[in-house]
């Protein structure tokens, strides 16, 4: 009897993400003025209305059939809204607002899912229930909830640049102000890093999180902290765009065709350059992380002297001690809270790189989590053992192009449950708009 309490018990709870998970989106959404739903502000993603209807699409395509039995009552949307895009050799949408069904149309669709759906799940919750394909309904569960979080914070990319004009702008965030920040690096010495997740374990994670292994990291030196508008104002400031030497051949043909001459968060008014947060444009905080693409990062990295670390070297400087011993955090073992970093939604924008000392990494570098994702030099391929979900096979095998790149740590609005050591995050590597930063190494 207490194992079947503690099934309903687990079961509830999914449910209750899951709603959670709906609100933060739709309070997403919200920000967004009706007028304003049919906008592409990235050029290369799908208009804002395809995601209002993707959620919910995802959810049903994910659940109804595979282990719910329902059937389903608007297949032509289940199709429509099945699939985002991320177009890899320079391809642009070209579908006009037009071509999709209205807002009242759209909402009426994920009314109706969420209807079915959460009227089967309350009446026959067995989180241990598995699919033909021998996966639970709490895993499928898990895999809803976190794909709509990771789509919480991706829209957000989006509509940070959507004409501000064109937003609702709710509460403000909360202030910091920071001490001066003294840049220095840290030494991280030689050790074994641990990476991914056993199967064997109960912890949630994606297929490319599995399987667990092991890497011996050679000493090296680590920023502690990330890279700020500040220092990248240096590298602009010192001609680091018209340098040829600093880019890659493709990186370089990019940043020329696309005419990128500075970060997309900044413009310039006179001789003065200014932040647009998502709310407003402010003066540049020079102690801000400053947010790139990979390509502009690398590019610093080669005029610092210095690389980008690999997977395995940031995954040792956030996770790693000094007696071998991994934390579940860089702070230790407590969960995450607003003391510890720039996450969980507790902000719109960056904060100082100094705000978060008590979440400082065993060997001393600082907001390893939250704050803005971290590019890596690793390109994202597949751990040892790697087997795609058979509910979701494209989610990660799809990427594995050699075209984009691992990022680690998390932004401001990646959910707390993403904070896990083994999450693994990716962008093309001329993708501007993610909220990611990075910091520098030095081999020794």
């Amino acid at each position: 009897m207490l194992t079947l309490q503690n099934d309903a018990a687990a079961g509830r709870a999914s449910l209750e993400r899951l709603s959670d998970a709906r609100r933060r989106s739709d309070a997403l959404f919200a920000i967004v003025q009706e007028g304003s739903i049919f906008e592409r502000p990235i050029p290369e993603r799908h208009r804002i209305i395809f995601y209002v209807g993707h959620l919910e699409a995802f959810d049903w395509n994910l659940l109804h059939d595979n282990v719910l039995g329902l059937k389903p009552f608007h297949p032509q949307f289940d199709r429509l809204f099945a699939f985002g895009i991320d177009p890899v050799e320079g391809g642009l949408p070209t579908d006009q607002p037009e071509d999709w069904p209205s807002l009242a149309t759209v909402r009426e669709y994920v009314r109706g899912i969420r209807s079915a759906l959460d009227e089967k799940l309350s009446a026959d919750i067995d989180p241990k229930a598995c699919t033909r394909d021998g996966f639970s309904l709490d895993k499928l569960l898990n895999v809803a909830i976190e794909h709509r979080l990771m789509h919480v914070e991706t829209l957000a990319y989006m509509l940070h640049q959507l004409p501000l004009d064109r937003k609702v702008r709710p509460a403000s965030s909360p202030t910091h102000h920071s001490s001066p920040i003294a840049h220095s690096t840290v030494e991280i010495p030689s050790g074994v890093v641990s990476l991914g997740l056993s199967r064997e374990g109960e912890v949630f994670g994606w297929d490319n999180e599995f399987e667990a292994h092991t890497a011996d990291v050679p000493v090296f030196e680590i920023d502690r902290y990330m890279v700020t508008n500040q220092q990248f104002l240096e590298f602009l400031h010192h001609g680091g765009y018209d340098d040829r030497g600093l880019w890659g051949d493709d990186d370089w043909n990019w940043k020329r065709s696309q005419q990128v001459s500075h970060p997309v968060f900044w413009t310039k008014n006179g001789d003065t350059w200014l932040y647009r947060t998502m709310f407003e444009q402010i003066p540049l905080p020079l102690d801000w992380p400053v947010y790139v693409s990979h390509a502009e990062a690398a590019a610093y990295a080669r005029w610092a002297g210095k690389t980008l670390p690999t997977e395995e070297q940031w995954q040792r400087a956030a996770y790693g001690t000094p007696d071998g011993v991994r934390r579940s955090y860089p702070w230790g073992d407590e969960s995450p809270n607003p003391n510890f970093g720039n996450f969980d939604f507790d902000r719109w924008d960056p904060a100082p790189v100094n705000a978060y000392p008590q979440g400082q990494s065993a060997f001393g570098v600082d907001g390893m989590l939250g704050n803005g994702w971290e590019w890596t030099s690793t390109v994202f391929a597949p751990f040892p053992g790697f087997k795609p979900f058979p509910f979701y096979r494209g989610y990660s095998a799809d990427f594995f192009d050699g075209k984009h790149v691992v990022m680690k740590g998390g932004s401001a609005r990646t959910a707390a449950c993403m904070l896990r050591p083994t999450f693994r995050n990716w962008f093309q590597a001329h993708y501007q708009y993610v909220y990611a930063g990075f910091r520098c190494v030095n081999m020794r």
